[in-house]
């Protein structure tokens, strides 16, 4: 019998709670282990109530459980930075095993809780708290450890894929499919981190410290979101044989890490393509293993709740074995963070010109100085406006050449407008 204790009855420790109650029989015969949820630390106790939990095993002081020996693992799903830091520090320090789903922490405070951790010989898993069902944390550490990992190309955020994938199939407009979002409760009332990439630039900075061995923090991912997605966008995209995603992306390159979170143009042969409405996925490239999909959904109370409980189980393993506190995440390396302009691909550009003579070829002059080389090219008048829109596709190249060169493009009297979206090509990122 393994004792847990778990903070916050909301959302997902709500599901936790009910998926251990409902599933008890199935785990401990799965397992060989039986999980009692002794304590739950939450304000508002009714809500434990509703989901079977006894008065005796709600509590509303944290010391409840840092003062019980008998509680080896506390869960933490309360969300948020500062208390949340300040319990999972407390609890290590009283020699409890930590869960987390919280993202945001272990992206900002992860150095030091797992610091802690190493000392005090406990284990911190956090699973849930990137790409909710899918095992991705668990696939890289575990199954894909033997591998030197290359790429993960993820779509991390269930809200902008939703947002984007009804964009794609109804032609809705940003603001339509928003509020969607929001009335079926995928977004959130103040959506900015989802729909300006901040939370896909937390997931993808844990992601890429496992996957590179070197600390990396939100401060070092570049990051667009998709507020400036307009229809005009997608339906060019659908026309080139693209559609658009939020692309979480960690690579490294001659031992530098390159991290960013932007819209980008995904060919429609690419798996990632045909990953839509509020499913996640990582786009994983390594040595030895080549190339997996990992596929599912990436929030909700019960899918995150899997993951909770999946570290939970794997603790008590650990705890049995006497083998608590060997860390997933030991950034063991200090590699440097390259920045954005370092990447090569090829890349969408879309221009609105002068409708004249010989601006062709002074668009097509300006990019041949930069180095950036044309594939294909689409032109079409723009009623009544005496200009015309230009979709420009480019051999791979670099960005930091195709920014000088869109910079200088901006400067002519005949460009109007000038916007660049990258390509997925996955043999130059």
């Amino acid at each position: 019998m393994i004792k847990i204790a778990v903070l916050g009855c909301g959302t997902v420790g709500g599901g936790v709670c009910q998926l251990l109650i409902q599933n008890a029989h199935d785990i401990a015969k799965r397992t060989d282990k039986c999980i009692e949820i002794k304590k739950v630390l939450e304000r508002n106790p009714q809500r434990a109530y509703d989901l079977g939990l006894k008065e005796d095993q709600v509590c509303s002081s944290l010391d409840d459980i840092l003062n019980d020996d008998e509680i080896k693992i506390v869960v933490e799903l309360m969300g948020g930075i500062d208390f949340a830091y300040e319990c999972i520090m407390k609890a290590i320090d009283a020699g409890k095993n930590i869960v987390t789903a919280n993202k945001d922490l272990i992206s900002v405070k992860g150095e030091e809780i797992f610091a802690l951790a190493k000392e005090k010989n406990v284990d911190v898993c956090y699973e849930a708290s990137v790409g909710g069902a899918i095992p991705i944390i668990g696939a890289m550490q575990n199954i894909l450890c033997a591998n030197t990992f290359t790429d993960i190309v993820g779509i991390l955020n269930g809200t902008t894929n939703y947002i984007l994938s009804k964009m794609y199939e109804k032609g809705w407009s940003y603001s339509k499919a928003l509020q969607e979002a929001t009335d079926l409760g995928y977004a959130e009332a103040d959506p900015s981190s989802d729909v300006e990439g901040t939370d896909a630039a937390r997931k993808i900075s844990i992601l890429g410290s496992i996957a590179f061995n070197s600390r990396c923090t939100l401060s070092d991912v570049y990051c667009e979101g998709i507020t400036r997605i307009e229809e005009r966008d997608i339906v060019l995209a659908k026309k080139l044989g693209y559609t658009i995603k939020l692309l979480a992306v960690a690579k490294e390159r001659n031992n530098k890490i390159l991290l960013f979170v932007r819209p980008a143009f995904v060919p429609l042969a690419h798996p990632l393509a045909s990953v839509n409405d509020v499913f996640n996925a990582a786009f994983i490239k390594c040595d030895a293993a080549d190339e997996i999909m990992l596929y599912g959904r990436g929030a909700g109370s019960m899918p995150t709740a899997s993951s909770v409980i999946g570290d939970v189980m794997t603790i008590c393993q650990n705890i049995a074995n006497g083998t608590t506190g060997k860390l997933g995440l030991e950034c063991y390396k200090v590699k440097e963070i390259s920045p954005v302009t370092d990447l090569r691909s090829s890349f969408c550009l879309r221009l609105r010109v002068a409708d004249q003579p010989n601006v062709l070829a002074g668009v097509a002059s300006v990019l041949g100085k930069k180095d950036v080389s044309i594939e294909s090219i689409i032109q079409s008048p723009v009623k009544n406006s005496g200009t015309a829109s230009l979709t420009i596709i480019t051999h791979p190249a670099s960005e930091q050449d195709l920014q000088t060169a869109i910079e200088e493009l901006k400067a002519c009297e005949y460009v109007k407008k000038a916007n660049i979206y990258m390509c997925l090509d996955m043999e130059t990122m």
